[in-house]
């Protein structure tokens, strides 16, 4: 990273970053193409893995990339506050996001993909909700799990009185 000051590189804090987000896109590409898709999600941390969950339909565009090409890259972010200054190309956001890369794995456990699709609801709806086999069954999930993140962010200054 360029900019080491914005650097994150605390798995907390990312966490914290990664609570506020309810979209993450997720860039692939497929002889040559790119394709990047916005997706809600659900995420688990343990230790240094971070495991991002996704739903969809069972068939689609991006399924076909994913099943022939599994590497993919995240992204997701806060923006906070404009920054106006009197040098208009000064100007910019406060923000915090996440990036990493990693490979998706297709969820195919009816325990898992309860499990998942409980991590979206909670993180995207704040409900703990219990899962049906009957409902895991009429949708597609898959995951990325990564060491491979880390977090930037360009932080609100501290005010002094």
């Amino acid at each position: 990273m360029r900019r080491k000051d914005r650097e994150v590189t605390d798995t907390a804090e990312i966490e914290e970053i990664i609570k506020g987000c309810k979209t993450c896109h997720v860039a692939m590409a497929l002889e040559g193409e790119p394709y990047v898709v916005p997706l809600s999600f659900g995420y688990e941390r343990k230790g240094e893995t971070l495991t991002l969950y996704f739903h969809s339909a069972k068939e689609g565009k991006k399924l076909d990339i994913l099943h022939k090409n599994s590497r993919v890259c995240f992204e997701m972010a806060v923006e906070g506050e404009l920054i106006h200054t009197q040098i208009p190309c000064n100007s910019g956001y406060y923000f915090s996001s996440v990036m990493g890369k990693g490979d998706v794995e297709f969820v195919e456990d009816p325990e898992e993909k309860r499990h998942a699709l409980s991590l979206l609801m909670k993180h995207q709806a704040g409900r703990d909700i219990v899962f049906g086999e009957k409902q895991a069954e009429t949708v597609c999930i898959y995951k990325i799990c990564t060491r491979d993140f880390g977090g930037k962010k360009k932080a609100l200054p501290l005010h002094t009185v």
